[in-house]
């Protein structure tokens, strides 16, 4: 898996699955609608200027509330690469890794706007606009290659072909 790169988006702590997909837009299992209605009651601009490769940082406990598995999918579909926070709720980090989309426990400073890359690989987050770098642990080789293959299923379907 190659490097990440993108602008930040930050949120603070406790970002619920209500929050990142309210219970309203449920009805539907699309991803591309879903995306559509992504974090907009937290920040209105998400939704509409969120590009492919962008990052969200976010404080503690990103991703508590229920379980739903639409919360890591709208994310991922609104073209978010990677989320880094200071902590995840377990069964949000475990559905964001089963839908192949990145998680990273760190804490790196950033606002929003700044350029961030990170290395799944060497462990290594860097805030290019600020010349800021942390560690983290890095992914082991199984969970890079679950994430490359674009998550859990499509993982063990091409580990059986």
């Amino acid at each position: 898996m190659s490097e990440i790169r993108g602008k930040v988006w930050n949120f603070g702590d406790n970002i619920d699955t209500d929050v990142i997909i309210p219970g309203r837009y449920l009805r539907t299992f699309d991803p591309n609608e879903l995306a559509l209605h992504v974090l907009e009651g937290e920040r209105a601009d998400f939704t509409k200027n969120v590009e492919k490769g962008d990052v969200i940082l976010a404080g503690e406990n990103f991703g508590c509330g229920s379980s739903r598995e639409q919360a890591p999918v709208a994310i991922k579909a609104a073209g978010v690469d990677v989320i880094i926070a200071k902590s995840f709720a377990r069964i949000f980090y475990r559905n964001s890794i089963n839908i192949g989309l990145p998680v990273v426990v760190a804490d790196i400073d950033a606002d929003d706007g700044d350029i961030i890359s990170v290395s799944l690989e060497k462990g290594i987050i860097s805030n290019e606009t600020k010349d800021i770098t942390v560690e983290f642990q890095p992914f082991k080789e199984f969970m890079l290659d679950i994430l490359s293959d674009g998550g859990l299923v499509k993982h063990h379907l091409s580990e059986n072909e």
